[in-house]
């Protein structure tokens, strides 16, 4: 039977387009791999640069606030242990205290500048 006689038209097929060109049949496979491509090397970036520089902030940010502590606790212990010995040792007499205090830290002192060695010395 004859098409035009029945009114009817037969199914228009789309025209083919080549294979890697956008709409084509090649689209979703190249899309992919493009896909693929980028996570591939945002995954590299982040394990080679990001990974890292966070640990390195970690490290530092971790540090600052333990010096910051160890700061604070030593400036506790020394103004402790200046009362301690200003109102038990020698009653009163804080020139006493400080005086012993800086000369035992004289003495550490000493001691370190004496073990101390030059850049680039040999030891011997």
């Amino acid at each position: 039977m004859d098409d035009q006689a029945t009114g009817t038209t037969p199914p228009s097929t789309p025209p083919s387009t080549p294979t890697g060109t956008p709409g084509g049949p090649g689209d979703a496979e190249w899309t992919g791999r493009v896909v693929d491509t980028i996570e591939d090397v945002v995954a590299a970036v982040h394990d080679r640069v990001v990974r890292p520089l966070m640990i390195v902030a970690r490290g530092l940010v971790f540090g600052i606030i333990v010096g910051t502590m160890a700061l604070v606790l030593a400036v506790v212990l020394a103004i402790g242990l200046v009362r301690l010995l200003d109102v038990y040792a020698f009653g009163g007499r804080v020139w006493a205290s400080d005086t012993l205090i800086g000369g035992l830290l004289v003495v550490a002192g000493a001691y370190a500048w004496s073990k101390r060695h030059a850049r680039g010395a040999e030891e011997g």
